[in-house]
């Protein structure tokens, strides 16, 4: 063949080459044109050092769990063991390995790693051991993640090996938000996946403040409106890791079309169906270790379409105990054994903790330290954290219920103070503003009155007596708390303005093991309903 044919031809050939491959190109250089995927995320949220099985009741488990003071009441459908993490390992390798580990990401919405005893006695390290063993992708500081301070937090973060954060917590020392970790991006199969974390934004509140120092805890929104812009331009899909509780929650979503999801923490709420609102998709997966989220992502051309959730109940009866995780849990419990599981007494009934209204525990404790301090009115904070006694009390049963070390305090108060902390209950469940919100109902022991949420804010507390008397605003009262609550925990001012502060020696948790000791077997109290609560 001639020289000048060959060049012909071969011109003839590069030529179809270039005009197909142009009109091939769009398709080949768009690797998500029509492209479909799912992308799983697993999520827990306020397990609380949760990391061993607990049993239900088919009322009050946990410590939000079945509470009528709830907007929504959950209860379980039956008795039986539920949660831990030989369980919620299983649940999640099951998942991976039918997913992709390459498409599932793991997160946690706050409150993970404290409020137990192996937590306070390994100073957090034990459940951060735990999620590592799992990997975890980030945790969303909640206002319990603070409990030993923050350098421990730090600490905690560079042996979990993955981020913790929170876009609305400032460190002042550097002006940046905590860790500068307050969003992380995830590529997926292309698409990018913006995790973006947001605190509890009165975690100053609900804590030793001396655990914060530097830190300044800002709402949700302020911030937002300063981080999505930045977040628009980086990511596909925003994912928003909340531990600011559902209420809040739901003005986020009002207010910022923005994010696509939002995985909810704080408030133990179960959103197995997820809510919609203003297009933004929400869930939340209960508490203690108890439920395992799924929710499944489908997405066609980066960006998100639907959202299909599964929430898992971890019964003990659905899932084998992952032969990996428990050796780790028997490594971490080894050299606390013998104290974890000493028995303390025997609890004859159910004694449930309510966050909302009143609380048999914490009906217990108050009518205790009255008789031992001989107090007119105990009170203490109303907390969200914490299983069902029943049957054996362990001290790290108990210590799931008093997990941190206040003292014991007495003091005294005017009837009139005694008025306007009750008054302080009303206005921290309603402010008015939903930011507002803070902590349970105040728990009492000595004082009965009606709190009325349908009159205006400082008219809400009436009838109020003390040992069945009208209160006496001028009277002083003897009251009986914890150091805590001196220190203006869930804005209880009133209580650290009290004449005569005796500061016990005894830790209240310890105090309160002493008692049981004593009683052996464990009843509800008998003055349960000394609160009248009218919505």
């Amino acid at each position: 063949m001639k020289r000048e044919n060959v060049l012909k031809i071969l011109s003839m050939v590069i030529m179809f080459t270039i005009i197909t491959g142009c009109g091939q190109r769009p398709i080949a250089k768009s690797p998500n044109n029509e492209q479909q995927q799912t992308v799983t995320i697993l999520h827990t949220n306020d397990i609380h050092g949760n990391y061993m099985p607990f049993l239900t009741t088919t009322g009050s488990a946990t410590s939000q769990t079945g509470d009528a003071g709830r907007d929504k009441l959950i209860t379980f459908k039956q008795q039986a063991e539920i949660g831990g993490f030989a369980v919620l390992a299983t649940a999640v390798k099951e998942i991976v390995k039918s997913k992709g580990n390459e498409n599932v990401l793991l997160l946690d919405s706050g409150d993970a790693f404290g409020d137990d005893l192996l937590g306070n006695l390994t100073q957090g390290e034990a459940v951060i051991r735990m999620m590592k063993k799992l990997d975890y992708d980030y945790l969303s500081l909640g206002n319990h993640d603070f409990d030993y301070g923050r350098e421990r937090t730090e600490e905690l973060m560079k042996i979990a090996g993955f981020p913790f954060g929170a876009a609305n917590i400032r460190d002042n020392r550097t002006g940046k938000s905590i860790f500068d970790n307050s969003y992380l991006i995830k590529e997926i199969g292309g698409t990018k996946i913006a995790i973006l974390s947001l605190g509890y934004h009165n975690t100053n509140l609900t804590g030793n403040s001396e655990n914060m120092k530097d830190l300044e805890f800002l709402r949700g929104n302020e911030v937002l409106k300063e981080v999505l812009p930045e977040l628009k331009d980086k990511a596909d899909i925003i994912v928003l890791l909340s531990h600011q509780g559902t209420a809040v929650d739901r003005l986020t979503a009002e207010e910022f079309s923005e994010i696509d999801i939002i995985l909810g923490g704080h408030s133990h709420d179960l959103i197995t169906k997820p809510e919609i609102i203003n297009n933004t998709y929400m869930v939340q997966a209960l508490s203690d270790a108890a439920v395992l989220g799924e929710i499944d992502l489908e997405i066609k051309d980066r960006k998100l379409t639907g959202v299909k959730a599964n929430h898992r109940l971890l019964w003990l009866s659905d899932f084998e105990k992952d032969r990996e995780m428990e050796n780790l849990i028997e490594e971490l419990r080894a050299s606390y054994r013998d104290h974890l599981e000493e028995g303390i007494a025997t609890a004859t009934e159910v004694i449930d903790r309510q966050y909302k209204t009143e609380s048999s525990f914490d009906k217990l404790v108050g009518n205790l330290l009255r008789k031992e301090y001989d107090a007119e009115i105990a009170f203490l904070p109303g907390v969200g954290y914490g299983i069902s006694l029943q049957g054996e009390i362990t001290r790290e049963n108990l210590y799931r219920l008093i997990p941190h070390p206040p003292k014991v305090a007495t003091l005294s108060l005017t009837g009139k103070q005694v008025k306007a902390t009750l008054e302080q209950t009303a206005t921290n469940q309603k402010p008015g503003d939903k930011y507002e919100v803070v902590g349970g109902l105040l728990q009492s022991s000595g004082v009965s009155y009606t709190l009325d949420y349908s009159k205006t804010i400082g008219d809400r507390i009436n009838g109020v007596q003390v040992n069945g008397k009208d209160l006496d605003p001028e009277k002083e009262y003897k009251i009986v708390t914890h150091s805590g609550m001196l220190k203006g925990l869930h804005r209880y001012d009133e209580i650290g303005k009290g004449k005569n502060i005796d500061r016990k020696d005894i830790q209240l948790n310890e105090f309160v093991a002493e008692k049981f000791r004593e009683l052996k077997d464990i009843r509800r109290p008998e003055n349960m309903e000394e609160i009248k609560i009218i919505k």
